[in-house]
């Protein structure tokens, strides 16, 4: 078990870092060591401080600090994300993968100083528009990180010859600057390409596993692609995780739909809306949620209808089959 100059050393590091999921993290850990030794009163001052001290700071107020500079600017584009894990609609087990991934890195000193590394390699799968961009932006508000987004498709037609630099740029930063470095569009780069084609692209890909596998875990690395069927079996066993999406139920599309209606849905039956959500991503459903909100309030209505709701999901999967 942890001494107490264990948990000021942590603390005192993570605060140096603008960790604040780290510290708090440590506080608790104090806490709970105070109350096993029989110091109930300062256990429960301490668990109040760290309450309050959330509520009143806002999640990403160091990290918002690390504007990326210099080559990394060209190569990546970084947002503060503020989307909570309880904004995502997704199943249980889904749910559950991504709780143990921020369990493990709030408790990351801990597992480190043990020998154990956090999961910090992560693979998105499934189709568009079904959380997997959403996902990284969780991941970065729960740990009060910024996200890097890393455009592959762009670096590889911009910086054809010179990727491999460009990439080890980007991994120096995973090492030197905690945060969620989304690597969206991975299939552009992981694509199982077989056969004789074993030149520049193989190089490439071959210098990303090779970062990949030394990536620091101080950072979380995510790789999110359309299209698990075409990447190279090989790259599975380089991260610490896969996670697999897929298009909504029709409970979950349910719920998509009424959290971004909020009041405007008060009155609105949702009840047997499986023809008309089959086949449209989260992405899709918010959309047409807002488009029947809107023709609702361009009439002067302050709520939906059914028929509001049903024309905006036809019109979004004609739109969607087109």
């Amino acid at each position: 078990m942890a001494g107490l100059g264990e948990h000021i050393t942590a603390m005192v590091r993570s605060h140096a870092s603008g960790d604040d999921a780290a510290f708090y993290s440590v506080a608790l850990q104090v806490a709970a060591r105070e109350a096993r030794s029989g110091h109930h009163l300062l256990a429960e001052d301490i668990k109040k401080a760290v309450d309050a001290s959330r509520k009143t700071t806002p999640r990403s107020n160091v990290t918002k600090l690390a504007q990326p500079r210099g080559d990394l600017a060209e190569l990546v584009e970084v947002i503060h994300p503020e989307v909570p894990l309880h904004d995502l609609v997704a199943p249980a087990e889904l749910v559950s993968q991504i709780k143990q991934v921020i369990a493990e890195q709030r408790q990351r000193r801990t597992l480190l100083d043990h020998g154990f590394a956090p999961a910090h390699r992560l693979l998105l799968e499934g189709p568009p528009g079904t959380g997997k961009t959403m996902t990284a932006s969780v991941l970065a508000t729960e740990l009060a990180l910024p996200m890097f987004t890393v455009r592959l498709d762009s670096l590889l037609s911009k910086y054809m010859g010179e990727t491999a630099s460009k990439l080890r740029i980007v991994f120096d930063a995973v090492g030197e600057r905690r945060g969620v470095y989304l690597f969206d569009e991975f299939d552009a780069l992981g694509a199982d390409r077989g056969g004789s084609d074993v030149g520049e692209a193989r190089r490439i890909l071959n210098s990303f596993l090779v970062f990949l596998e030394q990536a620091s875990p101080e950072s979380i690395v995510v790789a999110a692609t359309n299209h698990r069927s075409i990447l190279d079996r090989a790259l599975f066993r380089r991260f610490d995780a896969v996670l697999s999406y897929n298009l909504p139920d029709v409970r979950q599309a349910t719920a998509v739909i009424r959290a971004r209606l909020g009041s405007m849905a008060m009155r609105l039956s949702l009840a047997k809306l499986g023809d008309s959500t089959q086949g449209l991503s989260h992405a899709d459903l918010v959309k047409a949620a807002e488009a029947a909100a809107k023709s609702a309030l361009m009439r002067g209505d302050t709520a939906v209808t059914r028929p509001d709701l049903i024309e905006a999901l036809t019109a979004r999967r004609q739109a969607s089959v087109g």
